[in-house]
């Protein structure tokens, strides 16, 4: 599966790259069109869909189509019910933003975040002790600390979509936390040498990741593989907008609509060209 360089992993990395951006605008877009009376219901009804395709794709028994299915499901939920549940008591408690040179750094909900990061660890740990888990990262710490991976499930029983799912709000919860503890001024602050060495050191693991991510030629795999591979890479993309660096076109989506439009358009080919190679692999299998 992985000896030889394919391009499916680039059309993966592409396709989880761009809804990045398109998330972001979307969460933005959302409380602009509802405004403060309907966005909770519509982000409860979006976290709802996001349910939805996640028993669908529960039900899927083709492994791509799950894990769109998962993608989807965990993009809908993460914003619909996690975001979007700090957005309501930050603003029901009335948390101020971080303000820096009269320009909001840091919104409300994104200082409450960061009060998760216990269940975070409880979460994790579980994952680290669960013998199902095949995450080459976990794999890793499992072996390092010599923990007893002990008999894992038959893989034909798991769930394709639930594990995409949860890898996405996973791993966007954790790195959340990691970058906005690192802002905080009374730990690091976003010039200390720590945010250059988080900033650089995602782009470096990422492009390891990504080498890996070209030599995977099962769809599927390579959309849950560039799941981690994309993050950590955001990671760096972020930092680099907290400098100022370039204008984070998708915070100002009715600003930048045409941009935003061709990001959506070359998602929607992407996706569509994912179609046509997951059914050109089923031929091929038969």
């Amino acid at each position: 599966m992985i000896n030889k360089i394919s391009y499916l992993g680039t059309l993966a990395f592409f396709i989880v790259l761009l809804t990045m951006p398109l998330g972001h605008a979307a969460m933005i877009l959302m409380e602009q069109l509802f405004g403060i009376k309907y966005i909770y219901y519509a982000a409860i009804i979006l976290g709802i869909i996001g349910f939805i395709l996640l028993i669908v794709g529960y039900k899927t028994a083709n492994e791509t189509i799950a894990t769109f299915y998962g993608l989807f499901a965990g993009l809908a939920i993460w914003t619909g019910w996690i975001e979007f549940s700090f957005v309501y008591f930050a603003k029901r408690y009335h948390i101020q933003p971080l303000i820096e040179n009269s320009e909001i750094v840091t919104k409300p909900e994104y200082l409450l975040l960061p009060s998760s990061i216990g269940f975070l660890v409880v979460l994790l740990l579980n994952l680290l002790f669960n013998s199902n888990i095949r995450c080459n990262f976990f794999n890793w710490l499992k072996r390092r600390f010599k923990i007893q991976r002990g008999k894992s499930e038959n893989i034909k029983n798991r769930s394709v979509s639930m594990i995409t799912a949860i890898e996405l709000i996973m791993i966007l919860w954790t790195f959340y936390i990691i970058l906005l503890l690192a802002y905080d001024n009374s730990i690091f602050g976003d010039k200390h040498p720590i945010i250059y060495i988080i900033a650089f050191g995602s782009l470096l693991w990422s492009a390891y990741l990504f080498m890996k991510l070209m030599r995977i030629k099962k769809l599927g795999f390579a959309i849950r593989y560039a799941i981690p591979t994309v993050i950590i890479f955001w990671n760096f993309v972020e930092i680099l907008g907290r400098w100022n660096i370039f204008k984070e076109i998708w915070v100002h989506p009715l600003q930048y609509w045409f941009e935003m439009l061709l990001v959506t358009i070359i998602f929607i080919a992407l996706v569509i060209i994912s179609s046509y190679e997951r059914t050109r692999q089923v031929k091929i299998n038969r």
